[in-house]
């Protein structure tokens, strides 16, 4: 591995009982949808018996499991810290063919997976792994495990941003959790501010959607910090391979929320239920003279434009009014 710093990454499987679908994905037989099919399908068997119901619990190192006849066991867990480059993209498959963020790492022995995402236009600090526990920790934001981001946006940014940042804004899947935003400077010449803001979770574009929304355009994202974890002394497309010391962090975090889960949260927005669209009805047969019609019966023609019915409505050519504060702080 010339790409990356050499440290031992091992990690012993646990003694505690999981459900079979999941100990089977730790073994690299696949994700642990498609383990779930091969239960179904007849595939698994624990302790020579065949098994086709889910819920099923097996203790690694005690129980024997066989896929296919052969017998299984968990992968040798393994930790990459990346420099995403912008370009590539977090996911395990593309149909496009595009880069992916684990095609920079240099053992392909082991199945990883990225924690979190990055969308391809962003670059920066990423983790990948086939430790789904410590993934679940590190994405999940009741954990409280920061993500720092250097974020670049189009114009000044005003208190008001930074209030609306802060205290969250909704999106299509409930309340953003609340973020921490510090303006560090504004650059005449690009007409650009730059920001540090703080996260401890990470949806779909969250960033680029939540500044949109208080009218600040994201031009350039990249990840500086998870955890502990810095970017600084990465160069960027390389990874360096993490051991679990590394990731003590991880479990402190986790000892914490446990300590204080009552009041952390509360603080958390609750998860947001979608509405279900109402079904439209069946269109009948126009009547002359209805909605949409002319006095002679014929339908109105569009003139091609539409009313504007509010702020941000579509059609409205009306440029938002600047604020005349300057540069917060």
């Amino acid at each position: 591995m010339s790409d990356s710093k050499q440290r031992p990454a091992t990690s012993e499987a646990g003694s505690q009982p999981e459900r079979l679908h999941k100990f089977l994905a730790s073994t690299g037989a696949g994700s642990r949808r498609e383990c779930e099919t091969f239960i179904k399908q007849g595939r698994v068997s624990v302790n020579g018996k065949q098994v086709t119901k889910m819920g099923i619990k097996v203790t690694p190192g005690v129980d024997t499991v066989a896929f296919d006849g052969e017998k299984v066991r968990p992968e040798r867990k393994v930790y990459y810290l990346l420099n995403k480059p912008a370009g590539y993209i977090c996911t395990n498959s593309d149909e496009r063919g595009r880069p992916r963020a684990m095609d920079l790492v240099p053992d392909k022995r082991q199945r990883v997976y990225t924690v979190g995402r990055l969308d391809a236009e962003s670059c920066g600090l990423i983790l990948l792994t086939n430790d789904g526990t410590i993934a679940n920790i590190i994405c999940h934001p009741r954990y409280r495990v920061e993500k720092v981001y250097e974020v670049f946006v189009r114009g000044r940014v005003t208190r008001q941003h930074v209030t609306k940042l802060e205290a969250g804004v909704w999106l299509a899947e409930g309340k953003s959790s609340p973020a921490k935003v510090r303006p560090i400077e504004y650059d005449p010449k690009r007409g650009e501010t730059r920001l540090a803001l703080v996260l401890f979770e990470g949806r779909n574009r969250e960033i680029r959607r939540v500044f949109a929304k208080v009218g600040l355009k994201v031009k350039r994202l990249r990840r500086t910090r998870i955890g502990p974890l810095v970017l600084e002394g990465l160069p960027e497309g390389r990874c360096e391979v993490l051991s679990p010391a590394d990731l003590r962090f991880v479990y402190e975090a986790e000892r914490l929320y446990e300590a204080n889960r009552e009041m952390w949260d509360a603080e958390l927005p609750p998860p947001e239920k979608r509405r279900r669209r109402p079904a439209k009805k069946a269109a009948g047969p126009r009547r002359p003279g209805g909605r949409g019609a002319t006095k002679s019966g014929r339908p109105q023609r569009s003139t091609g434009r539409r009313a504007s019915s509010g702020e941000g409505a579509a059609g409205s050519a009306r440029p938002t009014e600047r604020p005349r504060r300057r540069y917060y702080p």
